[in-house]
């Protein structure tokens, strides 16, 4: 079933103006209830315009952005496409504004007058499903990066959404708490069911999704299975984008002679192929 249905969808920055800039050049893309789409491309593809349009913080030049059966562009819906669909972005300072944890993801609930019954049930529920509930009396800016990134994902959950779109949010991570943040998305991807759509420059986060899609100039280039994607190395690299370190080496390695399958994509593959 479709959650979201994108149908010939423009987007122009400064439309009529000398610095006008075609963002999105009629895209057409569904993505499925329950569905995790990973979404790559170089800067200025398009990629950071196309999430925002998810949740209505832009809306379309020409076409049309369909959340759960409703338009983006309806003004009544607003506030439900937003409950449909929470965002988080790369800076987890510029989305905390509470003093402590537990006040920082009741803020959602709070301003839709959710009872405080119920804000204090949703609040635990969501740092239990971020693994934050040891946390909830902690100030914000005591923790780590990733666990900021877990406490602004707890924030969206809050608001009971069916999606996260997460807009290169390991970006200002490092390696610790790119994996903390990645693994809190598998699960509420596995054990819950949320749509997940996934922006990223590391291809190794790109591959746990079902799908990868592929932004280039505003256009969609390709997309399929992260095996499909990321086994053309040579295409990759003619979009200036990499692909796992597993799946180049194979490629290098088959430049050189050695027969190995074509689609090997993680180190696990690799090591196998090897030893064969």
């Amino acid at each position: 079933m479709d959650f979201i249905q994108v149908t010939d969808m423009s987007h122009v920055y400064h439309e009529g103006q000398p610095n006008e800039h075609r963002a999105l050049d009629h895209i057409n893309l569904t993505v499925a209830r329950g569905e995790f789409l990973a979404v790559l491309g170089t800067n200025g593809s398009g990629k950071s315009t196309l999430a925002k349009h998810f949740n209505a913080l832009l809306l379309p030049t020409a076409g049309k952005c369909q959340v759960a059966g409703m338009d983006t562009a309806d003004s009544q819906e607003l506030w439900r496409v937003r409950q449909e669909v929470g965002m988080v972005f790369q800076n987890p300072d510029n989305q905390i504004i509470a003093a402590i944890v537990e006040d920082d993801v009741a803020f959602g609930p709070e301003n839709l007058g959710v009872p405080t019954d119920e804000i204090r049930q949703r609040v635990r529920e969501a740092l239990q499903a971020v693994h934050m509930e040891k946390y909830r009396k902690f100030a914000p800016h005591l923790l780590s990066g990733g666990q900021k990134q877990r406490i602004a994902i707890a924030g969206a959950l809050a608001m009971h959404t069916h999606c996260l779109v997460l807009d290169e949010p390991t970006a200002m991570l490092d390696p610790v708490g790119r994996a903390e943040v990645l693994a809190v998305v598998k699960r509420l991807h596995e054990e819950q069911g949320i749509t997940i759509i996934y922006i990223t420059h590391f291809m190794e986060e790109a591959a746990a999704a079902d799908r990868v899609l592929v932004m280039d100039q505003g256009h969609i280039a390709v997309q399929g299975t992260p095996r499909e994607i990321f086994t053309d190395v040579s295409g990759m690299k003619k979009r200036g984008l990499e692909v796992p370190l597993a799946a180049e080496l194979a490629w290098r390695l088959r430049q050189q002679g050695v027969r190995l399958p074509g689609d090997i994509l993680t180190n696990e593959d690799l090591v196998e192929a090897l030893c064969q």
